[in-house]
């Protein structure tokens, strides 16, 4: 394949407005994404893959999107072009996200269609044309619990595999052949062979974790560019000790072979986890270790996250004074965000921070799913589990603007019962 050179960049995960209970936090994420889009024009891409998640909820706050929005708008007055699918956090059917909004204001195209389809029912995959390099994108958006399983296995690529040119497959899912050990027992993927064959890049999201490898058959690049910032300590954790970048993927395409460079766009120097033990202490003791440790790691725009562990002697994690803390330090500090999962109290879960949210849910999924002293038999194994995760999917669907509650109310249930595959007639 020859063409000429043509340079693009390639960011997942960004979900601005993430760390909704800490300002400082979720601040420093969205400056990261900015400096992610900016990167972007003064690297001289000539456009921007996103691969699902650019927001944290469907309906962020307005003024998470605004400084989001007014960047990718200068990268389009600037001639480039952007091109995204949706993640399993931005994605909700039936509903309007901000994305849909954008989108039709012309700030990017989506490059996957959005309709929501009965598992089974074949389909063909759509592509796009990115005029000036000739480039052919395609994609699958992501749907939350997994759900866009089924559209990879019932899709019909053989129209965009057989398109000329350089083509560019964006997908929201993980690839079992390269999830890393910790998350293998947690997330159900797609195999890699599910995958539209003959395509040069595969813009991967949704693992928060860097990797890059071979798509189908050993052919074409994959690579997933981990998430610009994180939501989870884990996530933060993994991009100090330097196991996933933090930033975007500037991708250089000679003789029709791409070749990847990583920017990192999350400055690691103010950001710091570390462990405080506090097994075995009073909560006076270890009140003042923690206030010991949380003062050595203390300076200027610090971001602190300390993950507290152990079981108490006496007292509660409630008792820790974790507030007097907080309050003690030197001014400056732009944030302390604890971790308390493996602090042994009662409190730990509701003073637990955005975390690992999939693999709990996935956990307690399939739980329920091979728990046979429900006397469920519609809930147990594979089949069971999908059928909890369209129930969640549609218990979970947020209320539209002036939609009357009973109205709503009264959807919910339908979309339980289908999930259920329990009644399918509309309730009185």
């Amino acid at each position: 394949m020859s063409g000429r050179p043509f340079r693009f960049a390639h960011l997942a995960d960004a979900h601005v407005g993430a760390w909704s209970r800490d300002a400082a936090v979720r601040g420093a994420l969205r400056e990261s994404v900015l400096r992610a889009i900016r990167t972007v024009g003064e690297r001289d891409c000539e456009f921007l893959l996103i691969s699902g998640d650019l927001f944290h909820t469907p309906v962020p706050d307005p003024a998470e999107v605004a400084p989001v929005a007014a960047a990718l708008k200068g990268l389009v007055d600037a001639g480039r072009r952007i091109y995204t699918i949706y993640g399993s956090h931005d994605y909700v059917a039936h509903r309007t996200s901000w994305l849909d909004v954008l989108a039709e204001t012309g700030l990017f195209l989506r490059a996957a269609p959005e309709a929501v389809r009965a598992e089974g029912d074949r389909w063909t995959l759509p592509f796009l044309t990115d005029e000036p390099t000739g480039v052919r994108i395609a994609g699958i958006s992501g749907r939350s619990h997994g759900l866009d399983r089924s559209y990879f296995l019932a899709v019909d690529s053989e129209e965009f595999r057989a398109a000329s040119g350089f083509k560019v497959f964006l997908f929201h899912a993980a690839v079992e052949e390269y999830l890393p050990d910790h998350l293998r027992e947690h997330i159900r993927g797609v195999s890699l062979d599910d995958l539209p064959g003959g395509c040069d890049y595969y813009a991967g999201g949704h693992i928060h974790r860097t990797y890059t490898g071979k798509g189908p058959g050993g052919m074409g690049l994959l690579v997933n560019p981990g998430a610009v910032f994180g939501t989870s300590v884990t996530d933060i954790e993994d991009g100090v000790a330097g196991r996933s970048h933090r930033g975007l993927a500037i991708v250089d395409v000679r003789e029709g072979r791409p070749s990847v460079e990583w920017v990192e766009t999350t400055p690691r120097s103010t950001m710091k986890v570390f462990d405080i033990d506090v097994a075995g202490r009073t909560a006076e003791a270890a009140h003042e270790e923690i206030a010991r440790a949380v003062a050595r790691e203390n300076g200027p725009g610090a971001l602190l996250f300390p993950r507290v562990h152990g079981t108490l002697a006496d007292g509660s994690i409630g008792s820790l004074g974790l507030g007097q803390v907080r309050h003690s330090l030197e001014p400056g500090t732009a944030s302390v965000h604890w971790d308390l999962a493996d602090a042994q109290s009662a409190l730990a879960g509701d003073l637990a921070q955005d975390g690992d949210e999939l693999r709990l849910e996935s956990e307690a999924f399939h739980r329920l799913a091979v728990d046979p002293s429900l006397g469920l038999p519609f809930l147990e194994g594979e089949d069971g589990e999908r059928r909890l995760r369209l129930l969640l999917e549609s218990l979970g669907a947020a209320r539209s603007e002036g939609e009357a509650k009973a109205d709503y109310e009264r959807l919910r249930l339908i979309g339980a019962l289908r999930a259920l595959g329990l009644d399918e007639t509309e309730p009185t």
